[in-house]
């Protein structure tokens, strides 16, 4: 686990369009994940539409991208789940394909989405990466909000 800790941008969030699908599944922790994703946002201004829709899991989060995405119009999404390890390696499979559909989907539709499914072996180290020190929540809005600007930078909308 990376402990790097990403430096704030200063952009707002104004002129953006933000969409942010979270999982229920791990319901308290998304859900401290979210608020601190929300809390960025809120920080930087008002944008211009924010949509959250919930999704029971975190490989459920593609297809509510993509059906999202079919809108054409959004400047970035954010993806929220936490993924934790059990008794198999399923969470490496919901992971794996989960992330691979994001980006995927991402570079498709040239739309940025940031993916916040956080993988952990354990809920210590998931509370260390959303409720701790480290504060990925903080981190992904901020890269949403950079991802965001430069999307409507680049594009007509």
């Amino acid at each position: 686990m990376s402990s790097e800790i990403q430096p704030p941008n200063n952009l707002s969030v104004n002129s953006l369009r933000i969409g942010i699908i979270a999982a229920k599944f791990n319901t308290v922790l998304v859900d401290s994940l979210l608020q601190r994703v929300l809390k960025c946002i809120s920080q930087r201004g008002e944008p211009e539409k924010l949509t959250i829709e919930r999704v029971p899991g975190s490989h459920e989060i593609p297809v509510a991208l993509s059906l999202i995405l079919n809108s054409g119009d959004y400047s970035c999404l954010i993806a929220l789940g936490v993924v934790i390890k059990g008794a198999t390696s399923h969470h490496n499979l919901v992971a794996e394909s989960s992330g691979n559909a994001i980006q995927n989907l991402s570079v498709s539709f040239n739309v940025p989405i940031i993916n916040g499914i956080v993988v952990a072996d354990n809920i210590a180290d998931a509370e260390e990466r959303i409720i701790g020190k480290l504060d990925r929540g903080h981190e992904f809005a901020h890269a949403a909000i950079e991802m965001g600007n430069l999307h409507n930078k680049w594009t007509k909308i």
